[in-house]
């Protein structure tokens, strides 16, 4: 067990310093992808290390959330893979990973709800179906690539930032909000630990705005002036 939690805490650090470099380097660059294929090794060990503890130990949420972060790495690396280049039954496992942790994620939320503290081992009920809609849309996403072509453009940079960023959201979280015992005193403080919480979500949709809905509204724009 010792060193099972040892390699989960490195692989923590690990992708906790390469995610945020990859964050902020400039998309495609070497560095990008140098720390992104960093962030992404650390992520699966670190995860599936963690779902791992939390079986033994019988912490059935952290079992869910670490297996939910592997799972948004793994399939947001597929997502910038050559296209064609996984045989279709690969979506379709990804898809029924992503469904078992909805329906686990629902359930945990409904027994929070009807619990006098309303969270399941910390995890409070709203966030357990947050969480399990963030499954549920990524299923529902991997159905619709496997049944057909693999996205291309912008559609693809898309499923491979949000996967990735929400994976960053889900270890930053669980450090600065649940980890706050290993920190100094003097950086306890909320607006010192929400920033880099939120700094994924933020740059995800920004990305979002950037690779879709921008490009989206300058389409019709020019549609309207060619009519």
């Amino acid at each position: 067990m010792t060193a099972i939690l040892s390699v989960h805490v490195i692989a923590g650090v690990v992708s906790l310093a390469a995610g945020f470099v990859a964050l902020f380097a400039s998309k495609g660059a070497p560095i990008h992808r140098r720390f992104g294929s960093a962030f992404v090794y650390a992520m699966l060990t670190m995860g599936l290390s963690g779902a791992l503890i939390a079986a033994i130990t019988g912490v059935e949420t952290s079992v869910i959330m670490g297996s939910l972060v592997a799972y948004l790495v793994f399939t947001g690396l597929t997502a910038v893979a050559p296209r064609r280049s996984a045989p279709r039954w690969i979506g379709f496992a990804g898809a029924g990973v992503a469904l078992a942790l909805w329906l686990a994620l629902w359930e945990v939320g409904v027994r929070g709800a009807r619990s006098a503290g309303g969270a399941v081992e910390g995890l409070p009920a709203p966030m357990a179906f947050f969480f399990g809609a963030i499954a549920l849309a990524a299923g529902l996403s991997d159905i619709r690539v496997a049944r057909s072509m693999a996205p291309a453009g912008a559609a693809r940079l898309a499923r491979h930032f949000w996967r990735m960023c929400l994976a960053l959201f889900i270890a930053s979280a669980s450090f600065f909000f649940g980890q706050t015992q290993v920190l100094p005193m003097q950086l306890r403080a909320p607006w010192v630990l929400a920033p880099p919480v939120l700094a994924p979500l933020l740059v995800m949709g920004y990305w979002f705005w950037r690779t879709r809905v921008r490009r989206t509204v300058v389409r019709v724009m020019t549609s309207r002036e060619a009519v």
